[in-house]
């Protein structure tokens, strides 16, 4: 039986995952809360959080999953990409517990651990793989691309933002709005009240795979400002049917290209991971999307598509099996490449 402790670090939660085979066994994630007041993530005191949270996300994994060190195959982490001060922690503490408790080490690339949230299984629950290939829409906070998954280990971008990413789009929309941070949830939140098609705002114009989401923030940017200089009032007045128009047009660029995607490819078989596919707007228009193009959807259990440790634990398992272990020369890369 093979049993790995994983350990996500990317960002600002604490996450530790414990899978035997590739069964998940626990999950657990300290979240923290002390970015809020700054409207963003502070990357010093989200590196400092890391080390007071890691410790006991660890042993909570452990006791929850009821195993005890001496069982461990394997010690897996995110290597990158994401904040180098949050990734170092990580790194280290594995680094550490493996060479105290003499087992292997495996590094594991942030964004294949989100598409492989894909296959995380638990006990008692139903579960239905994609089928290879397949086309994930991979949406977070700082990534946006869509990946041709030809195999576990073989994946192709074969689309991606040329500038910012579609959370980011929301996140600082959000702000602009003058919601508290994230607002990313916010938005979707509001737009099930509002009319999406209330205000709309130009899409980009950029390849048929490509992305980009620059222009826009800026368009909603100059757009709330000219409005708010002949009413101060119009934000808070409008803010159902701006977060509705806002999330619209967001989804309505990602959706375009995936479509196009499709095209190209001639897979129908449709993903989408990262921490935007809990977004509900998202998730429903994908839901008639898939209906009317007889696609065959997949999407991560709502837990599964923020950063956590239990995506992580299935891409280590999957390593784990060919053999493909680190060294103790390995250290954190914040803008690691796709592997």
């Amino acid at each position: 039986m093979i049993t790995i402790l994983a350990i996500e670090t990317s960002c600002d939660d604490t996450s530790a995952a414990i899978v035997q085979d590739d069964l998940l066994l626990s999950n657990i994630t300290a979240n923290q809360k002390i970015h809020k007041k700054y409207g963003g993530v502070v990357p010093e005191l989200a590196s400092r959080a890391h080390q007071a949270n890691i410790v006991p996300v660890v042993d909570t994994a452990l006791k929850e999953a009821g195993v005890k060190i001496s069982d461990i195959s394997a010690i897996a982490f995110t290597r990158g990409p994401g904040l180098l001060g949050s990734l170092l922690v990580g790194v280290s503490f594995a680094k550490g517990f493996a060479l105290a408790n003499n087992i292997p080490l495996i590094n594991i690339n942030h964004l294949h651990g989100h598409i492989s949230a894909l296959f995380i299984k638990e006990k008692g629950k139903a579960h239905k793989d994609p089928k290879f290939p397949f086309l994930t829409l991979l949406v977070s906070g700082g990534h946006t691309q869509i990946v041709l998954v030809k195999s576990f280990f073989k994946r192709e971008i074969i689309g991606e933002t040329i500038d910012d990413a579609a959370g980011e789009a929301f996140d600082k929309s959000a702000k602009i709005m003058g919601l508290p941070y994230p607002g990313g949830p916010l938005i979707d939140k509001y737009a099930k009240l509002g009319n999406p098609y209330a205000f709309s705002f130009s899409k980009p114009k950029t390849g048929k795979l490509d992305f980009s989401f620059s222009g826009l923030k800026t368009a909603i940017l100059y757009f709330i400002r000219d409005e708010a200089t002949k009413n101060p009032d119009f934000v808070k007045e409008n803010l159902y049917d701006l977060c509705a128009s806002v999330q619209y047009t967001i989804i309505d660029i990602l959706l375009d290209k995936l479509k196009n995607a499709v095209q190209k490819t001639g897979i129908n078989e449709i993903a989408i991971a990262g921490g935007v596919s809990a977004n509900s707007g998202l998730r429903e228009t994908l839901a008639k999307e898939t209906e009317q193009n007889n696609w065959e959807l997949h999407i991560p259990e709502f837990k599964y598509t923020t950063d956590n440790a239990a995506m992580i634990a299935v891409t280590a398992y999957h390593k784990y099996l060919k053999g493909e272990f680190t060294s103790q020369d390995i250290t954190a890369n914040a803008r690691l490449k796709e592997d």
